[in-house]
């Protein structure tokens, strides 16, 4: 579950150069029309369910296909296969970069892709469009989730949203006084946790920098985390790198985060709202917050593989895991805001869809979704070109040293 220093080569072996890999001499790979300045591979949607096929291979984000193996308690994947006969092999992964990369192998049914994967996967052809007919607990989706730029191309829908939320601000209540109300401690030079912060392992982290840097260097003109161009992406780069000394730990896997936390290793840092979770179930005084300058986030989809030889489980698994009851199961226990809009009913704590803000859409536009940088500026900026995520994952490795 470790972030993959080698990604970006394997990346570049892919027809999804616009997206995702520059070459040595330019950042850019060229232009392509398309909604989000590419052309998608042509693949159909399945377009009926045969008969299950009694197996689906799952690579998902942790805590969301639970069997029961790390708590008895929590599982939702044997009542799944004993309703549907569809025999389940859960790959969990750390980062989007490992998904990208352990979907490329083509071993798997299904992925559960946050938005700096899916588009990934949409250009170099390992997923396909989604028949959302044949999902029918799409229609109980939040429509704010729905149709949007990282799990649709013009206007195709290519998974079913799942699970959405802020990568949060957490830290030891014993430890850090006053309670932060902004990412300051983490990215300021003078911060009194020197050695003692946590920051998420993967080049996407860049966004927080720039969403930090959107609010205290306005000039630079940051108007969207994923969309920096020259002068902007260096001054996110530069604040990482003067962040690197202080940091005890980067994580990719929520666990190891968690135990750091318990050890106060680190103190505060960058994390999902299941760490916190873990970490408060562990006793251990933790809080965490959505701090002034706002949060990136996730809108996670799942997504069915083009290779895949099990669509009619693949598609019975989707409609499953986004139904009232598990989609509540698994928002809960992982710690998001879920997809369906009935799911808030079938939560056993009724007071958390409040506080992960599930039906306010308000809330929800004001999280800078992970979402794949591309050479074409996403916030609309045409006369200038923005660094894509190639350059990202070469950054990543200067900073991390």
């Amino acid at each position: 579950m470790k972030n993959r220093k080698t990604l970006f080569a394997g990346l570049c072996g892919v027809s999804l150069l616009l997206a995702a890999c520059g070459t040595s001499g330019s950042d850019s790979a060229g232009s392509a029309p398309g909604a989000q300045g590419f052309t998608p591979p042509k693949l159909a949607a399945l377009t009926q369910l045969g008969q299950a096929e009694g197996q689906l291979n799952v690579l998902a984000w942790p805590g969301y296909a639970e069997n029961g193996s790390n708590d008895p308690k929590v599982n939702w994947v044997t009542p799944f296969e004993q309703q549907t006969g569809c025999k389940v092999n859960v790959k969990p992964f750390g980062t989007s970069d490992e998904a990208v990369t352990l979907m490329k192998t083509g071993q798997y049914d299904v992925v559960s892709a946050s938005g700096d994967a899916s588009l990934r996967l949409v250009a170099s052809g390992d997923v396909e469009p989604v028949n959302t007919a044949l999902v029918p607990n799409y229609n109980d989706v939040y429509p704010f989730l729905k149709n949007k730029s990282w799990n649709s191309v013009n206007n195709v829908a290519y998974g079913i949203p799942h699970g959405w939320g802020a990568n949060v601000l957490t830290w030891r209540t014993d430890k850090v006084s006053p309670e932060p109300k902004s990412w300051s401690p983490m990215f300021e030079p003078t911060s009194p946790f020197k050695g003692k912060i946590i920051a998420y392992d993967s080049p996407i982290y860049i966004a927080d920098a720039a969403v930090y840097l959107m609010a205290h260097q306005p000039d630079l003109g940051i108007k969207n985390p994923y969309a920096l161009d020259d002068k902007q992406f260096a001054a996110a780069v530069d604040l990482l790198k003067k962040q690197r000394p202080q940091v005890e730990e980067y994580w990719s896997d929520y666990l190891k985060e968690a135990q750091s936390l318990k050890s106060a290793d680190g103190t505060i840092g960058t994390a999902w709202q299941v760490t916190v979770n873990l970490a408060k179930s562990q006793g251990v005084p933790i809080a965490a917050t959505v701090p002034s300058e706002g949060a990136t986030g996730w809108s996670d989809t799942w997504m069915v593989a083009a290779k895949s030889q099990h669509k009619t489980c693949a598609y019975k698994w989707m409609d499953y895991v986004v139904s009232p009851k598990v989609n509540a199961q698994v928002a809960e226990y992982f710690g998001e805001a879920p997809a369906n809009s009935k799911a808030c009913a079938e939560f056993t704590d009724k007071s958390l869809c409040g506080t992960y803000h599930a039906n306010d859409a308000a809330y929800a536009a004001k999280i800078q979704y992970w979402t794949t940088p591309i050479p074409q500026c996403l916030d609309g900026r045409t006369d200038i070109e923005c660094k894509d995520y190639g350059a990202w994952t070469r950054a990543w490795t200067e900073i991390k040293g």
